[in-house]
């Protein structure tokens, strides 16, 4: 299950050449997950919190400030008070909500890696949006084209990640007007698995819809998820016009957003967690209902980004114990209304890739697994509060995604009777290393970390003393050397690069836009 075939030291080309033939780069299948969940809330607290979202919606409401949205909610029955508050009948919520899919498939270039989704099924994102990285240097600087492009690269060879996502992180050497262009051209053209559409305005939504219908095809995109958008709400109860309106752009294409309010927990929430979950679940069931009103069938997913902020500071945090709760509480709700959901995953936010890092990261990627997210988004890089992305802690947050994933896939039964055949074999005082069983399940039977040291510190100290981040470095300089592109359809290559050549013709590019960073 491990990502990686060795941890080998300086290699000439041949050596190389040999590695890259046999590195396990093949994507993991969707994870369909076996353990049971942890579920602390029981059907009368369940209706507790849903009875409370629905008394927001019915009595305080939820504004959206977008002219086209209030149109649209004046037609199918909700009340507009005070210019742009919408009042929502919890029986017109409920009708909504129930025209969502529960279940879907991802369709991706590659129908290998095509993802069933929802249920049972569950897939890991990257991490996106960060302004700056820590490099193969492990120097903290904002990142180019060809960062996002190492990004997405390793986003391909990495079997736990199931998606090369969209922006990583934030390409300074281009203009921001055209900059969605790009950054949705390199998910493209650097791995053939699903990936992210960008949302930062209705027409860069709409350019990428356009991308997308390149690749797959008008037609196919009206049946067939194919990518992902992200709409983030303001909390508290407030949707605005530039997220609506590319919440639109991918519906109206038949492709799933994920309907994330903004959640700080303490800040923009009530400072308790079954009151700030009751607010963060109205702002979620009102999102998820307006796709449906957009188009009927439409996939959605309910998503939030979930912080809590520190009442000594005011900073955001991650992996406390209140986040993994409203993690599980989420889940049971999300389920109680039959909808795929969304959480992240490794969210750390330590200034290097320390242990505070590891521990928030790690906490936060268990009770993911124990609340049955379904959309895993930031599952690799992300730290400092999400302001950079790390290259070191990306393949080990990948790694740790495996690990996840093989624990989520719970327990073999398989070679039950051969493995209790070998202990008549052993018998007392015995070793079973030279065992037929073992020889025949020792790669699979313990998952075998390639990022973490195991060895003798004799054996460590001769290997260079290396610690996790400067293992992890080491990986990712062989892994960009040993990328192999998954060529794109010429026809569709040129299309795509025409498609943009016209529309950074189109869109200016403010000097401002083009300063050195």
């Amino acid at each position: 299950m491990s990502f990686a075939s060795s941890r080998s030291g300086r290699r000439g080309r041949g050596a190389r050449k040999a590695e890259r033939q046999i590195r396990d780069v093949k994507m993991l299948p969707a994870l369909k997950r076996v353990l049971p969940l942890t579920e602390p809330m029981d059907l009368e607290q369940i209706e507790r919190i849903d009875n409370a979202s629905m008394d927001i919606l019915e009595n305080v409401g939820v504004v959206f400030r977008d002219d086209i949205a209030l149109e649209d909610w004046k037609r199918a029955g909700a009340e507009i008070r005070d210019g742009d508050r919408v009042h929502f009948d919890r029986r017109l919520v409920r009708e909504l909500l129930g025209s969502i899919p529960e279940t879907f498939t991802y369709h991706a270039r590659n129908p290998a890696n095509n993802l069933p989704f929802g249920g049972d099924h569950a897939m890991f994102v990257p991490m996106t949006g960060a302004p700056y990285l820590r490099d193969m240097e492990d120097k903290r600087r904002n990142p180019t084209l060809r960062d996002l492009a190492d990004f997405h690269k390793l986003s391909h060879m990495l079997p736990a990640m199931h998606s090369s996502a969209h922006h990583i992180v934030e390409p300074f050497d281009h203009p921001i007007s055209q900059r969605h262009l790009r950054i949705t051209y390199s998910s493209m053209k650097h791995s053939d698995k699903t990936f992210m559409g960008m949302t930062t305005s209705p027409k860069n939504a709409e350019d990428v819809m356009d991308m997308c219908a390149i690749m797959f095809g008008e037609e196919f995109m009206e049946t067939h998820p194919v990518v992902t958008g992200n709409c983030n709400g303001n909390s508290p109860l407030v949707w605005d016009e530039t997220m609506l309106g590319a919440m639109r752009a991918f519906n109206r294409r038949n492709q799933p957003v994920l309907c994330s309010p903004f959640v700080l927990g303490g800040a923009n929430t009530p400072a308790s967690v079954a009151p700030a979950v009751a607010q963060l679940n109205a702002e979620a069931l009102s999102a998820l209902a307006y796709t449906q009103v957009v188009r009927r069938g439409c996939p959605a997913i309910y998503g939030h980004y979930l912080s809590t902020v520190s009442m000594k500071s005011g900073a955001p945090m991650a992996g406390t114990p209140e986040i993994s709760l409203m993690n599980l509480m989420i889940g049971q709700m999300a389920r109680h209304y039959r909808v795929p959901w969304r959480s992240s995953a490794t969210l750390g936010g330590a200034k290097t890739f320390d242990a505070q890092a590891g521990y928030e990261s790690a906490t936060t990627l268990m009770a993911l697994q124990m609340a049955g997210a379904n959309y895993m988004w930031h599952s690799a890089g992300w730290n400092e509060a999400g302001m950079h992305c790390s290259m070191a802690k990306f393949v080990v947050d990948a790694e740790q995604c495996a690990m996840a994933y093989r624990m989520a896939e719970g327990i073999r039964w398989d070679d039950f009777d051969d493995a209790l055949a070998a202990v008549g074999d052993i018998g007392p005082g015995g070793h079973y290393l030279g065992h037929a069983h073992t020889l025949e399940n020792f790669e699979r039977a313990f998952f075998m970390p390639d990022l973490f040291d195991n060895n003798s510190v004799e054996q460590w100290q001769a290997e260079g003393s290396l610690e996790t981040n400067g293992r992890a470095l080491k990986l990712v300089r062989s892994m960009l050397d040993e990328y192999q592109e998954p060529k794109l359809d010429e026809a569709m290559d040129e299309a795509l690069l025409e498609y943009m050549a016209r529309r950074e013709r189109q869109i200016p590019a403010a000097d401002a836009l083009n300063q050195e960073y």
